[in-house]
Formats: structure tokens, C-alpha cells, sequence
């Protein structure tokens, strides 16, 4: 096969500015998922340390529904029920297998799948799997939710609505209207799939995410990745025993599968115990916002930051790429987001507001960027 369409591609992408490399790690951290920066906690790392040391094998050595269920993996799984407040989870390798298996399985051939537009990637190429219809909500619109439920019914639907959301939107750092869509999935007897990849750990009481106000309820499943603000790697899936069994029975990513690590398994039961009692280092999270909200925002004429994702919106592809590429030279470790992970025109830089960085730090920052952008 010839090489050709491959560098013709690349050719292309490097030339609108959307060519894709992999950098190493370098600067001040304003680019990580580690909000809590838990990633290096030392009480986490013992946790791991102690497995090691009574033989936890390093490796599963198979998929769960052969040999690589081990007793972290159902341990794990228990907590985390117990700790989300909900019947039942279940551990995967992370939120992108999550949401492959959860939206490739659970909506039916006859359902209708409504999901906000700015929805994970992942959650798309699990749709594309799905035998379920799916349509696309404006953003945070519960009217564009309602109206499309409507239009299916009125249409001859007759299956069941799954309703899918981030609470946390990674890219705008903005928050889904979850009080008024539970409204309208409790109207239309729908499901809620609401992936908590950035709320878990960061809000909630006890870090259980800002759906904890919806623990328990028949129709809401969940999706807690591990690789964020728990420090660690993996992604849990809560939600009613049926819905989790079936997952188990059903879902080709994680039937075939091989289980994650034992150890990963006790690294993240080790989270779960670090975040419910991590209020002080929320509370210094929410310091740094104020303080991006002081330094960052006020400057660039920017409203001040809803959580701790702050999205500087520039428009253009170039532009966001070199402004990010300036401020990584200075020292501060600030990513370029381009499509097609963000819409067309919405280039942007996409800063993260983790512990890893200090209050200076975040000072520093603004400064800098006021100087990058006149």
C-alpha cells in the first residue's frame, strides 16, 4: 500500500493548522485533567505500594467474564456502588470504553437516543454502534431536548428516550441544566446517561459529582472516569443492577476486553476513600478559579470561570496553536484545542485550573497572556 493518501492527509492537516504531535510534559501544569492533583498522592501510591506487597498481580491476564475478574476488580465495584449512592457499577479500562459499551448496548433497536451537541466524542462513536436512533440537542437547551422528544413521538416512536449529557462540559467548563432535564426524563419516562468524567472529585458532596443530587433514581446511570481528578485510571458505570448486569451479559467493550489491572482496581478504591475526604483541596480549587477570575478574565474581557475549565476562545485554527505554543515557551503549559474536537470557528485554548499550579502561578498567567494577546 502506497504511503501516499496518508501524507497527502497530513500534508493537508498541517496546512490548515490542525496537524496533531505529540509534546512531553514541560512548564507549569494549566493543561492536565489531575485537578486535585492526585495523580502523585502518596496516600494512593501506598495504597498500591501494600497490593504489591501481599502479591496483587500487576497484570489481569484476561477478560473479567474469564480469568481476570479478581476480588480489587469486585471489591472496587462494591465500594463504588455504595460510595455513588446507586445498586450497582462496574470498572472498565476508562471513560472511553465506558461510554463505547453504554451507548453501544443499552439503547434498543426502536429507542431514540437525545444528546446535547457538544457531547464526548466517545459518546458519539458509541452512538454510531448503537442499534437506537440518536439526534442532537442544542446546547444546555431543554426546550431542543423536549422538542426532539416530541417530534419522535409524533413521528410513530414508540421506544424508549435515553437522554445523554456531560454534566461537565470539558471543552466550555460550563454545566448541564441536570434539575430540568431529570424534569423532562421523569416526563417522558427516559433514561439519563450523564457522563461525569469532570465533575467526579470536584463537586458534590464528598466529590460524588453534580449528580449526586440524583443518586438512586431508576432511570439515571453514570459515568465516573477514574483518570481525572481521582488521580488514577478507569471509568465506573452506575446505575440499577439490571442495567449493569446487562452491560455485563452485553457489551462487546467489555466482554471482549482484557480487565484492567488488579492494581489499578486498588488505586482507584484508594481514590474513592482520598476524594470523599478531599474538601480542603476543593476548597483551594475554587481559590484558584477566583483567582483565574481575577487575573485571566477580568483582563481579557472573559466572564469569570464556572468550574475549573476556563476556555479562551480565539476563533481561528493558527492562531490558537501559536498563542498556545508562546505561552508553553514562557513556561506555562497551555494547549491549543482546534477542530474537530471543538466546533468550526471555536478554536481555543483550553486552560485547566489544577493544584498542580499555584496561586502565582495562576497570576503569572494572566499577566502573560494579557502580554501574548495585545
Amino acid at each position: 500500500m502506497t504511503a501516499e493518501p496518508f501524507r497527502s492527509q497530513l500534508a493537508a492537516l498541517e496546512q490548515r493548522g490542525r496537524l496533531r504531535r505529540l509534546s512531553p510534559r514541560a512548564g507549569r501544569d494549566f493543561a492536565s485533567n489531575d485537578y486535585l492533583a492526585l495523580a502523585g498522592d502518596p496516600m494512593i501510591a501506598q495504597a498500591v505500594a501494600d497490593a504489591v506487597a501481599r502479591g496483587v498481580p500487576l497484570g489481569s491476564g484476561g477478560s473479567r467474564l474469564l480469568r481476570g475478574n479478581a476480588p480489587e476488580h469486585e471489591g472496587l465495584e462494591a465500594k463504588a456502588a455504595d460510595f455513588f449512592r446507586t445498586q450497582a457499577a462496574l470498572f472498565l479500562a476508562n471513560g472511553y470504553v465506558g461510554n463505547l459499551a453504554l451507548f453501544s448496548t443499552l439503547p434498543q433497536r426502536g429507542d431514540l437516543i437525545v444528546a446535547d451537541e457538544l457531547i464526548h466524542a466517545s459518546a458519539h462513536d458509541g452512538m454510531r454502534m448503537s442499534k437506537a436512533a440518536s439526534v442532537f440537542a442544542r446546547h444546555n437547551d431543554v426546550q431542543s431536548f423536549a422538542d426532539l422528544i416530541t417530534a419522535f413521538r409524533a413521528e410513530g416512536g414508540k421506544g424508549r428516550i435515553w437522554i445523554a449529557v456531560e454534566t461537565l462540559y470539558s471543552m466550555d467548563g460550563d454545566m448541564a441544566p441536570l434539575a430540568d432535564l431529570a424534569k423532562l426524563a421523569a416526563q417522558h419516562d427516559a433514561m439519563l446517561l450523564l457522563d461525569e468524567a469532570h465533575g467526579t472529585g470536584v463537586f458534590g458532596p464528598g466529590g460524588r459529582g453534580l449528580s449526586a443530587g440524583l443518586d438512586g433514581l431508576h432511570n439515571v446511570i453514570t459515568l465516573h472516569t477514574c483518570g481525572k481528578a481521582m488521580g488514577a485510571e478507569g471509568a465506573l458505570i452506575c446505575g440499577p443492577r439490571i442495567h449493569i448486569d446487562y452491560l455485563v451479559n452485553r457489551a462487546r467493550a467489555f466482554i471482549f476486553s482484557t480487565a484492567p489491572s488488579p492494581l489499578m482496581a486498588v488505586a482507584v478504591s484508594a481514590a474513592l476513600d482520598r476524594i470523599e475526604q478531599a474538601g480542603d483541596l476543593r476548597d483551594r480549587l475554587l481559590t484558584l478559579r477566583q483567582d483565574a477570575a481575577e487575573a485571566i478574565c477580568a483582563p481579557l474581557g472573559l466572564s469569570a470561570p464556572r468550574s475549573q475549565i476556563l476556555p479562551v476562545i480565539l476563533g481561528d485554527d493558527a492562531r490558537a496553536m501559536a498563542i498556545a505554543a508562546t505561552l508553553q515557551q514562557a513556561g506555562f503549559d497551555v494547549r491549543g484545542i482546534r477542530p474537530p474536537t471543538v466546533p468550526p470557528g471555536t478554536s481555543r485554548l483550553r486552560i485547566s485550573l489544577t493544584l498542580n499550579a499555584s496561586r502565582s502561578d495562576v497570576a503569572a498567567l494572566g499577566r502573560e497572556l494579557q502580554r501574548v494577546m495585545r
